[in-house]
């Protein structure tokens, strides 16, 4: 019965060391961008504004949550989302469509009978949750 738990421990000590290394990347690269190009305050604060409404859309209700559901299943229907998240159709239909706006997910419909659309990640939206996973291992192992 100690296995998995050991196992657990392993694959959390690989998953915090690979985080840290992309973090730690993450910030050489800011710190060159900003040495480089001799960014001011100002011109990275004015930078960071126009990512402000991405990240608003990440962070409302449902939306990392479908994302998360599309990296591990890969391709799925209206419906199968909608059953493994137990959201409203309107609501799930509503952040559908504002996730393929961004560019984070593909809709692909298949004319039937019956109709079907079927949902898929795109690069945008698999590399978005991926690199949001750390922050939501960070926020719920503290």
């Amino acid at each position: 019965m100690s296995a998995p738990l050991t196992l657990s421990v392993e694959l959390r000590k690989i998953v915090e060391a690979r985080m840290n290394q992309v973090l730690h990347g993450v910030e050489e690269v800011f710190n060159e961008i900003i040495e480089k190009q001799r960014i001011t305050p100002t011109e990275l604060k004015n930078e960071l504004k126009s990512l402000q409404e991405s990240f608003n859309l990440l962070f409302q209700k449902w939306s990392l949550e479908i994302l998360y559901t599309l990296l591990l299943k890969e391709t799925l229907g209206f419906s199968g989302v909608k059953k493994i998240l137990g959201v409203n159709s309107r609501t799930l239909s509503d952040k559908f469509k504002i996730l393929q706006t961004y560019g984070y997910v593909n809709r692909k419909v298949t004319v039937g009978p019956p109709l079907r659309v079927d949902y898929s990640l795109t690069s945008k939206g698999k590399n978005t949750v991926l690199l949001a996973l750390p922050l939501l291992y960070y926020s719920s192992s503290t």
